[in-house]
């Protein structure tokens, strides 16, 4: 039993040793040969290594803030068929970086090729420590790598840069990076017959996101989310006037600095690549059809019985059990108090088609044109002759037709922007646009008092001296596995301001918040805390003053 012990013993002593002498050689021998081969083969690749251009945020005073950059990282690779030994090695790398054994050993294994990337992103000081092993075949150095100063703030818009899919060198995914990739990447040097092709830069991109507003509405939407416990949500700020894009925040998120550790459907930007039944905002659309068909009036009135039946189903207004039937009320009042039957009451006396025409001319059921990859066009598919009338009934109250967030609070500036369309853009580069005018500023000044009668009526989204217009919806989420409509809902808030001369649109969205709360409850007070901010900000003059007293109200 001793000898046998003694031998097992010896062995394992035997091969330590080996393995130590190994890493020895791994760790000391030198050879000026491997050093001057890495150096030339580093010094080529920085010629032809091109410079991706920045990507900037701005702000009122017309500052830009990078947002988007190039920075240098620390990164560690390999020339594979001058390790000597691959396991080895291998072990000592595992042992600094935090990658499986294995995979390094793959990465070593091919002989062949000339370049093998081990780490990337690589801390300074992890950095220096396998440095200083001195190990042959492995190299230091730093390399370009695409960096977000801010993390997650505005992720989905930003989109990220990683690896090229042919395996060759990086490429932007998603959002600004992908869609404006060749703009941003520039032209990579080349070495062709001993000569040197110099690499061209990329340029540089200036958005129309405002970086201060774009924090807040980050800001804001975090709490909000986190308060109600909600799935996700949403927040766009548009220029009216302009159709520029000022904020535009999701959660949930990610960091575009490790996007490896996100998931992939997190990469989609949900205000123009999910689409929803917006709900009672869609009111709003229903009397603007209606007044600029000449088929209504604000002081067009109907009495309300609280419910409605069409082709066997019925509709009532949410607030029935609480409120019971408001009786004879305006147009104006149904906007005010978000009745349903009042907007069936409107669609109705338009009519199937020309109700179906102006949903159209708001921009529903088409792209609004912006320049993001990958944006979706509503379904407004119900709206077609085949259908019964109750589809035209419920789609006059936002449910049965299906809109981006994006389509939503272009189509409430088109009202802003006195009935005109733009094409909404992230682009600094790029000009205002006028898509077409969906209404007359005749029928847009009306809509508008009637949301602005709504906002003093319900009074929480109010602002001290500042008219400001706006609509809530909350709408029931499809079934769609067994039909009609889930408990939970989609909480949306749309308004602008100052009325006068409108400087923005707001729209707010919460995806499924806990116990299936009313807008007014959470998307409506998010909504009035930005409009707030954004009037200190641009020091926007009050537009409201008492008649009598010459004294904001």
């Amino acid at each position: 039993m001793g000898t046998r012990f003694t031998v097992i013993l010896g062995f394992i002593l035997v091969a330590y040793s080996f393995l130590l002498f190994h890493l020895y050689e791994v760790q000391f021998s030198q050879g000026e040969y491997y050093q001057a081969k890495a150096a030339s083969q580093e010094f080529a690749s920085s010629l032809l290594r091109v410079k991706r251009g920045v990507i900037y945020f701005t702000n009122k005073n017309n500052e830009r803030i990078p947002v988007g950059i190039s920075k240098d990282f620390p990164v560690i690779y390999a020339v594979p068929k001058d390790v000597k030994d691959v396991k080895a090695v291998a072990l000592l790398l595992a042992s600094k970086l935090d990658i499986p054994v294995e995979e390094i050993e793959k990465k070593l294994s091919k002989e062949k090729d000339p370049y093998e990337l081990i780490g990337d992103r690589i801390s300074s000081e992890v950095a220096r420590s396998i440095d200083n092993l001195k190990m042959k075949g492995i190299y230091v150095t730093t390399e370009p790598r695409r960096f977000y100063p801010f993390g997650t703030r505005a992720a989905h818009l930003l989109g990220y840069v990683g690896p090229a899919p042919q395996g060759t060198g990086t490429e932007g995914h998603y959002g600004i990076e992908g869609l404006y990739n060749d703009y941003l990447a520039g032209i990579s040097g080349a070495l062709e017959n001993k000569k040197i092709t110099q690499p061209v830069p990329g340029k540089d991109l200036t958005l129309t996101l405002d970086s201060n507003i774009q924090n807040e509405a980050e800001r804001i939407l975090e709490n909000l989310v986190a308060k109600h416990k909600a799935e996700g949500g949403d927040i766009i700020v548009e220029d009216p006037q302009t159709g520029k894009i000022l904020a535009m925040a999701s959660r949930p998120g990610f960091d575009p600095n490790n996007y490896r550790e996100a998931k992939i459907g997190n990469f989609l930007n949900p205000t123009i690549q999910e689409i929803y039944e917006p709900g009672s905002i869609f009111k709003v659309i229903t009397m603007a059809a209606g007044i600029d068909s000449g088929k209504i009036a604000p002081d067009t009135t109907y009495v309300d019985t609280g419910t409605l039946t069409l082709n066997g189903r019925t509709i009532e207004n949410y607030d029935l059990k609480t409120k019971g039937p408001y009786g004879k009320v305006t147009m104006a009042n149904v906007i005010e108090h978000s009745i349903n039957t009042g907007a069936v009451f409107a669609q109705r006396t338009i009519g199937r088609d020309i109700f179906k025409q102006y949903v159209e001319r708001f921009g529903f059921g088409e792209k609004t044109g912006i320049d993001l990859l990958g944006e979706l066009k509503g379904n407004i598919r119900r709206l077609s002759s085949k259908e019964k009338d109750i589809a035209f009934a419920t789609a006059s109250y936002g449910q049965g037709v299906a809109t981006t967030p994006l389509e939503v609070i272009n189509a409430i500036a088109a009202l802003a922007n006195g009935g005109k369309l733009m094409r909404p853009y992230v682009n600094a580069e790029l000009a205002p646009q006028v898509i077409r005018t969906v209404v007359t500023k005749t029928t847009a000044g009306k809509v508008t008092d009637m949301m602005i009668s709504a906002v003093d009526k319900a009074e929480i989204a109010k602002i001290k001296s500042y008219t400001i217009a706006g609509k809530t919806g909350t709408a029931y989420i499809p079934d769609f596995k067994k039909g009609g409509y889930t408990d939970d809902v989609i909480n949306t808030y749309v308004g602008f301001g100052p009325t006068k001369n409108s400087r923005f649109v707001i729209l707010v969205k919460l995806d499924k918040p806990e116990g299936a709360p009313v807008a007014s409850l959470t998307v409506v007070p998010a909504f009035r805390d930005l409009a707030q901010f954004i009037l200190n900000y641009y020091n926007i003059p009050p537009d409201r003053l008492d008649a009598e007293q010459g004294e904001p109200l």
